[in-house]
């Protein structure tokens, strides 16, 4: 994956100063790239998402690149014959932007007449013999009518491979053609009939809402599309994401929605609500299901003096939840951590500390296996 880091890098730097050049190289690379690969360990995924950004950084190189017809022909007869001897496959990502690389519609058309028979050849026998057949074509042939503006024959296509079932991959692209044509109503009916039996729908929702927001319908994109369509590696990610995509909606209505999608996930809500500034949002949630406690222990420390009253709540939820068995890997420094944090909270609020340690006792009280970890962890701070 270095090497592959590396020569994107190099590429990508000739780019500036020579295109054609870099076009030429990134066209090369790819040629080279799957048997380079082939022997490699790739159990982790780690080498195909690093094929797959490849492809993304080198397609619009060669793309931009201002070259006669002669030559982005012998170039997409390599990239072409690199595609069919990729056996793994790692550049199938490849065909998806085989359209893109056709530049014209007048190549797209070119490609579109020499892969549309094969691809439904394939597609009868199967239907015929009730075998799968699969051509690595496929992909690019779709993408090829597309950018040709091909609409009907795509449409027709797509029909004809769907002798077992609907697959979103194919069906990606009428919808694209149909949004394409102005046709946006058609293209999310169309998209919605593609659900099914492990079809990805989040990724039908995201291009029903991306429909619907290029026509300028962002409230029925909220209401019908916004949280199943969006998905980031964290919650408060997935929250910003969606408050990005509709700057006119109330956050915390936003926020309120994605909490109501999982329910019984409510705590995990806590850090969007607390970065929102929704603080008593914040506390509410942290009780109603498990939090992470390290989060809660590290928002009352950064808390304790702009906010002491929210500090002090989100300490004593941490402390409760260790308790009560919440988080992972919970040690006696993390306990020590939380404590500190509720002190200095109580102190910048004016809150009588015996007080504070009283409601901790009761927590450690209330508690079995875990509160006794508490308790002892704190057994000092709490002795009369």
């Amino acid at each position: 994956m270095l090497r592959i880091k590396e020569a994107l890098v190099e590429i990508k730097a000739v780019a500036k100063k020579e295109p054609e050049l870099a076009a030429e190289g990134a066209v090369l690379f790819l040629e080279k790239l799957a048997p380079a690969i082939e022997q490699v360990d790739s159990s982790s995924g780690g080498i195909g998402s690093a094929v797959n950004r490849a492809i993304e950084t080198l397609v619009p190189i060669i793309t931009k690149a201002d070259v006669s017809r002669a030559v982005r022909e012998k170039w997409l007869d390599r990239l072409w014959d690199a595609l069919q001897e990729d056996d793994m496959p790692y550049l199938e990502y490849l065909g998806e932007r085989w359209g893109e690389l056709c530049t014209t519609p007048e190549l797209a058309y070119k490609w579109s007449d020499e892969l549309t028979p094969i691809v439904a050849r394939v597609c009868e026998h199967s239907a015929c013999s009730g075998e799968y057949g699969y051509f690595k074509g496929t992909t690019a042939c779709l993408s090829a009518l597309y950018a040709a503006g091909r609409q009907e024959e795509l449409l027709a296509l797509i029909a004809k491979s769907e002798y077992r079932h609907k697959s979103w991959h194919n069906r990606s692209w009428g919808a694209k053609a149909l949004a394409a044509a102005g046709k946006p109503m058609e293209a999310i009916c169309y998209a919605e009939e593609s659900k099914g039996l492990n079809a990805p729908l989040a990724a039908i929702a995201a291009f029903c809402e991306g429909v619907l927001l290029d026509s300028g319908f962002a409230d029925e994109a909220y209401a019908r599309y916004a949280v199943e369509a969006t998905y980031a590696t964290t919650n408060l990610a997935t929250f910003k994401a969606i408050v990005k995509k509709y700057p006119h909606m109330p956050r915390e209505t936003i926020l309120r929605d994605l909490v109501a999608s999982q329910p019984g996930n409510e705590g995990k809500w806590f850090a969007a609500a607390k970065d929102a500034g929704f603080f008593e949002l914040a506390i509410e949630l942290a009780n109603r299901s498990p939090s992470d406690p390290r989060t809660l222990i590290r928002a009352a420390r950064d808390f304790a003096v702009e906010r002491p009253e929210f500090a002090l709540a989100t300490g004593m939820t941490a402390l409760r939840g260790i308790a009560s068995g919440w988080g992972y890997d919970i040690t006696g420094v993390d306990v020590l951590e939380a404590y500190a944090a509720v002190m200095a909270a109580a102190g910048a609020a004016g809150v009588d500390e015996t007080v504070v340690r009283a409601d901790m006792r009761v927590i450690i009280a209330d508690s079995r296996d875990g509160g006794e970890f508490v308790g002892r962890n704190l057994a000092r701070q709490l002795a009369d």
